[in-house]
């Protein structure tokens, strides 16, 4: 079951309180009679429902100290709407809350943004594909599963892009062991090359006056072209305190500029 834990930063969940529901009763009607302090003992007694659904996005991109934080704003949205005279368990009215904030924070922060039809039709083509291949033994053509699923070949290319993962302009593209070479260097606009020498001694300018952790993770992420988890090793700091850095060192950077 070890595969199943949510590490959080900072917390040992073997620690956590678990409140009964008379426990519970008694905050509320404490909370409803004013005292504030009942309200930060139904938050910890109830974090461990919040590791509990965070279960389900354990194995996603995001960080999951980041997602626990989302979680407990949906657990305080519980706190400060439920209402004890329904007869409800906390539980059962907080998780629908909790679930959202999460998968709303996950829908905010996705690069791209593809609609939900355009991702069913790829699902959609990668089932008729293992279909096909299971009879027949080779894989269909696009003109067979345009005619099967009745759209244009066209889609199937758009479609089946919807689920690929972002690349980064500075995903390192080739290296022979001298220069990396960046996919930027590919795609960069050269019709401009006083603009873009302007722009760069800005840029050094700025890496000059910011924090040295600031310009460090900077130069790392984006020359060097490590991942945030190989900096925060290095660094013996955690990956969501090196996302946090890197945030705020590309807004200074951007209004030093």
């Amino acid at each position: 079951m070890a595969k199943y834990k949510v590490d959080i930063t900072g917390i040992n969940t073997n620690n956590l309180v678990v409140l009964t529901n008379k426990e519970t009763t008694e905050l509320f009607e404490r909370l409803r009679n004013g005292d504030e302090s009942a309200k930060e003992l139904l938050i910890n007694g109830n974090l461990k429902l919040v590791l509990s659904i965070l279960k389900r996005f354990n194995n996603t991109k995001y960080n999951m100290d980041d997602l626990f934080q989302v979680g407990v704003i949906g657990l305080i949205k519980a706190i400060d709407n439920f209402d004890v005279t329904l007869g409800l368990r906390l539980s059962t009215y907080a998780v629908p809350l909790i679930i959202g904030e999460v998968k709303r924070y996950i829908r905010d922060n996705t690069s791209i943004r593809v609609s939900r039809s355009v991702k069913d039709l790829a699902y959609k083509i990668i089932k008729f594909q293992d279909e096909y291949l299971s009879i027949h033994g080779t894989n269909p053509t696009n003109e067979e599963i345009a005619l099967y699923l009745g759209i244009d070949e066209y889609e199937i290319t758009y479609a089946m892009d919807s689920l690929k993962d972002p690349m980064s302009i500075f995903e390192p593209i080739y290296n022979d062991g001298g220069d990396t070479i960046y996919l930027a260097d590919q795609i960069a606009d050269t019709k401009d090359i006083n603009t873009d020498r302007d722009m760069l001694i800005s840029l050094r300018k700025a890496l000059q006056k910011i924090k040295d952790r600031e310009k460090e993770i900077l130069i790392s992420r984006f020359i060097v072209g490590k991942t945030q988890m190989e900096i925060a090793d290095a660094m013996g700091i955690s990956q969501a305190q090196v996302s946090r850095i890197e945030k705020n060192a590309i807004e200074n950077v951007r209004k030093l500029i």
